[in-house]
C-alpha cells in the first residue's frame, strides 16, 4: 500500500451486520407504513375534502390507530407530509418540463406557465393538472397560519426557481442589481395568487398562464 492510499475498511463483524439487517427491516416496515396510512389519505381526499378522520384513515389502510400514532402526531402532521410530497413531486415534474429548454429566458417562462397550471383550480370536467383541490385548499392555509412550515414545504420549489433566476442572471438576460431571493418569492406568490383566483373572472381554460408571465417579464409600462 502506497502512502497515499487509505487504508481499507475492517470487514463488519457478524453483530454489526445482523443489527444493520435488523435496522434495515425496520425501516423498510415503517416506509411501508407510512405509504399505506398517505395512500388512505389520498384516496379519501378524492372526495375534494380535508375533513376526513384519522379513524377513517386507520380503517382504509388496514393498520392500527396506535400504528398511526407512532409515526404522526395527528391528523395535521399527515395532511403536511401529503403536501410536501405533492411539492417535491410538482418540483421534479416541473423540472423535467425546463429541461426541454437551452435559453435561460425559456426555462423561466416554461416554469413560470406550468406552475402556474399546477396551482390552478380546475373547473368541472377539466382533467387534473395538480394536487387535489383539497390539498391546495390545505396549502392556503398552511400560508397564512403556519408561514414557517410552509416556507420550509416550499424549499424545493424555491430552490428550482431561484436557480432558474441565477442562471438567467448569468446569462446577462435579467436587470442588474436585483434581489433574487426577493423576487424569487414574488414571482411564486403572484404565480400562486393568480392561479388559486383564477375563477374570479369569467374566464376559459388556461387565461392567464401566459398573461400572468407576460406581465412578470415586461411589466405595465412603456419605459
Amino acid at each position: 500500500m502506497s502512502a497515499n492510499e487509505a487504508p481499507a475498511e475492517a470487514p463488519a463483524t457478524r453483530r454489526e451486520l445482523a443489527v444493520a439487517r435488523a435496522l434495515d427491516s425496520a425501516r423498510s416496515r415503517a416506509e411501508n407504513r407510512v405509504e399505506l396510512f398517505l395512500d388512505a389519505a389520498r384516496e379519501l381526499m378524492t372526495t375534494n375534502a380535508t375533513d376526513f378522520t384519522v379513524q377513517e384513515v386507520v380503517e382504509r389502510s388496514g393498520q392500527s390507530l396506535r400504528t398511526f400514532y407512532q409515526y404522526f402526531a395527528g391528523k395535521y402532521e399527515l395532511l403536511l407530509a401529503l403536501f410536501e410530497e405533492s411539492v417535491e413531486g410538482a418540483a421534479a415534474e416541473l423540472e423535467t418540463v425546463v429541461a426541454e429548454h437551452d435559453d435561460p429566458i425559456e426555462r423561466l417562462h416554461a416554469f413560470c406557465v406550468a406552475y402556474h397550471r399546477m396551482c390552478r383550480t380546475n373547473a368541472p370536467g377539466e382533467p387534473p393538472t395538480g394536487p387535489a383541490p383539497a390539498l391546495v385548499e390545505f396549502a392556503q392555509q398552511l400560508l397564512t397560519s403556519h408561514p414557517k412550515e410552509a416556507a420550509h414545504s416550499f424549499e424545493p420549489m424555491v430552490e428550482l426557481l431561484r436557480r432558474l433566476l441565477q442562471e438567467a442572471e448569468a446569462a446577462g438576460a435579467l436587470r442588474a442589481g436585483l434581489d433574487l431571493q426577493r423576487i424569487t418569492g414574488v414571482v411564486l406568490q403572484a404565480t400562486m395568487f393568480s392561479a388559486f383566483a383564477s375563477t374570479i373572472s369569467a374566464s376559459s381554460p388556461g387565461y392567464g398562464d401566459e398573461v400572468l408571465w407576460d406581465l412578470l417579464v415586461h411589466g405595465i409600462s412603456v419605459g
